[in-house]
């Protein structure tokens, strides 16, 4: 937006937020001044939004372009000791609030010094963003402290609560002074006991400056707050507490230009070095197991062939060994056909909306400016993405011989929603009695249920009508009528050392962008390293195929052809590592204040662990599958 000089400008907040609990609070959950504003009236949301507990309101500060103010009165209010002990406890929870101006979030700008790679200072600063500024000061919480509390007497049990904030407007005019447009949003939260000595007329007090009419002793329009004043202790036993809001604006001009505004709030989760260090130690994974995979295919296949084509050379009652063995049984229809059909087509069909999603990102169509983009269009693709679940699934149902394509095709379309929406609907339950907006309105939860159920479905059916309408998979080689007997198995082509082995490389490939994108959700931080997140995305597919060629390939050496689910939980289960590692970073990086925030956490986890599982594991499968069709098929069976 562009404004003139003197213009009127809206600040905006969104929900109150804290990294200690993850449940957000609309902002007028405590009693801040809302003298003139309508309670009732909110700002449209998408539905990302929404799924995030985001509820933006109007707020009663009043700035006008270009015009400096010092001590505005905001409201006076005074407080009973229900409504302190409401204040005590957001703030001992680490609360933030989140105004908005011009679409920028508020931040509290971090200097750090730069420093040579020896250690050394460079005598340079950094500047970065912390988003949002907490609603007060509790014992233990040190690295929050603003510049009115650093006077070391002050580190006491008190509760300090920030009634005077600091605005610091941020504007470039390169278009004219009538074209200015807003390139940054600072803040400074400060703990003041505000005083006065006369009566005053607090109503009409609202939006003035301090002086005439509405004095305070502690600050006035020429004499900013000083930081040696004494701070406002919130006492939670107290009967009533009176509390004077303030606040300074100040404007600055700035050289940072309108598209590059974001830059400072991005800055502050960037590591580049740390996701380049991890990519070429993913990659240097990924050129050892092509380097084992290429050996397979070009040694130990090529040698096979020769000696199976030359059958001549096989002494009489002498025995063929090794995966040719097997062909007349390695194409049966596992146990439970029907439900891999099912889990395959799922996987690919999250699979697909999963690298849309991310190549659109990294095309930057859902920058981290449009709130919510991210969640609506991952629901959006997945919904739409039906057709493709529905087509895999139904063609590796009719392979299996199976007839009822539609039960399929239901199954396919009901499962991995079903579980998501009754896992996210019981927790809403538990976040609805916190009274958080993380709780999502019914009419919210019955738009999800129409979007699965009227559009997700009829898509899986549809395009589970096209996969059964198509000349089923013919198999190379037959399958025998009496099943072959599996002699005994070496301990490395076990089950549980191939879910061991299977899963650890491809987690390996990945985990420092987990860690990353963990903290993104979980710290309330930006993430917008999708090239990076592109990168890993596609040595995480590879390995996970890779592995499971490897592995199943050893598994038909020892003549054990029922590859087709140990295929699918091989490279899924690196699911079960990202599982547990979430779990240690919540140990070690959160502190959860309630036992829902945990559940959340968990929960959440969960849903996302399976999705991986899903998406790997029929990749993993699908590559196995076709790598045994051009072995099979490459042989001559007499």
């Amino acid at each position: 937006t562009d404004y003139g000089v003197g213009n009127p400008m809206n600040v905006k907040v969104e929900a109150l937020t804290s990294v200690k609990t993850q449940l957000p609070y609309e902002y007028y959950v405590l009693p801040f001044c809302h003298k003139g504003i309508n309670l009732k009236a909110q700002d449209a949301l998408n539905l990302g939004e929404v799924l995030r507990g985001t509820r933006i309101y109007e707020t009663p500060y009043k700035f006008s372009m270009s015009t400096d103010s010092t001590c505005k009165i905001l409201c006076r209010a005074v407080y009973d000791t229900q409504e302190l002990q409401a204040f005590a406890l957001m703030i001992e929870e680490e609360y933030r609030v989140n105004l908005l101006l011009d679409n920028l979030p508020i931040a509290m700008p971090v200097y750090m010094s730069e420093e040579t790679s020896e250690g050394k200072s460079t005598g340079k600063t950094t500047k970065l963003y912390q988003t949002g500024y907490p609603v007060g000061h509790a014992p233990g919480q040190e690295d929050v402290l603003p510049q009115t509390l650093k006077n070391g007497a002050k580190k006491d049990k008190s509760i300090y609560l920030f009634n005077h904030l600091r605005f610091t407007i941020l504007y470039n005019d390169f278009h004219g002074s009538d074209k200015r447009r807003i390139v940054g949003f600072e803040v400074e939260p400060l703990s003041i006991k505000h005083t006065y000595d006369n009566m005053v007329d607090w109503d009409e007090c609202v939006n003035e400056l301090s002086g005439g009419r509405c004095k305070l002793n502690t600050c006035d329009a020429h004499q900013p707050v000083s930081t040696q004043s004494v701070p406002l202790v919130l006492d939670p036993q107290s009967k009533s507490q009176e509390v004077i809001w303030t606040y300074d604006v100040v404007f600055k001009s700035s050289p940072i230009r309108w598209s590059t505004r974001w830059d400072t709030y991005l800055e502050a989760a960037d590591d580049a070095q740390v996701h380049w260090f991890s990519i070429l130690n993913s990659f240097t994974i990924v050129l050892f197991l092509s380097g084992i995979v290429a050996m397979i295919m070009i040694n130990t296949l090529k040698k096979d062939f020769q000696r199976y084509e030359r059958g001549d050379v096989l002494e009489e009652g002498s025995e063929e060994t090794g995966w040719k063995l097997v062909h007349g049984d390695v194409f049966r229809p596992p146990a439970f056909a029907g439900w891999l059909s099912v889990l395959v087509g799922t996987g690919i069909q999250l699979a697909v909306s999963v690298v849309i999603l991310i190549v659109f990102a990294c095309m930057g169509f859902l920058s981290p400016a449009n709130r919510g983009a991210l969640m609506q269009a991952m629901l959006f693709l997945f919904v739409f993405m039906g057709t493709v679940g529905g087509y895999t699934s139904s063609r590796f149902f009719r392979m299996f011989k199976f007839t009822r394509w539609r039960s399929n095709a239901l199954w396919t379309a009901m499962l991995f929603p079903g579980i998501v929406f009754a896992i996210f609907f019981v927790l809403n339950m538990f976040i609805w009695g916190q009274k958080s907006s993380g709780a999502v309105p019914f009419g919210t939860l019955f738009a999800l249920l129409v979007m699965w159920l009227g559009i997700s479905v009829p898509l899986v059916l549809l395009g589970a009508f096209f996969g059964f309408r198509v000349q089923p998979i013919e198999h190379p080689v037959r399958i025998n009528s009496i099943p072959r007997t599996i002699p005994d198995q070496p301990f490395y082509v076990s089950p549980a050392v191939t879910l061991i082995v299977g899963g650890i490389l491809p987690f390996g490939a990945v985990f420092v962008e987990v860690f990353y994108v963990l903290s993104s959700i979980w710290l309330h931080q930006f993430y917008y390293l999708f090239g990076f997140l592109l990168l890993v995305l596609v040595i995480l597919f590879l390995t996970c195929c890779e592995v499971a060629l490897v592995l199943t390939y050893l598994q038909l050496c020892s003549e054990d052809y029922n590859w087709w689910w140990r295929s699918f939980f091989t490279s899924g289960s690196c699911a079960f590592y990202i599982f547990f590692y979430s779990l240690y970073y919540a140990q070690s990086k959160l502190q959860m204040a309630r036992a829902v925030a945990t559940m959340m956490y968990v929960s959440y986890m969960f849903i996302t662990s399976f999705t991986f599982f899903l998406i790997t594991g029929s990749l993993g499968f699908l590559s196995c599958f076709v790598f045994i069709r051009i072995i099979y098929a490459a042989i001559k069976i007499d």
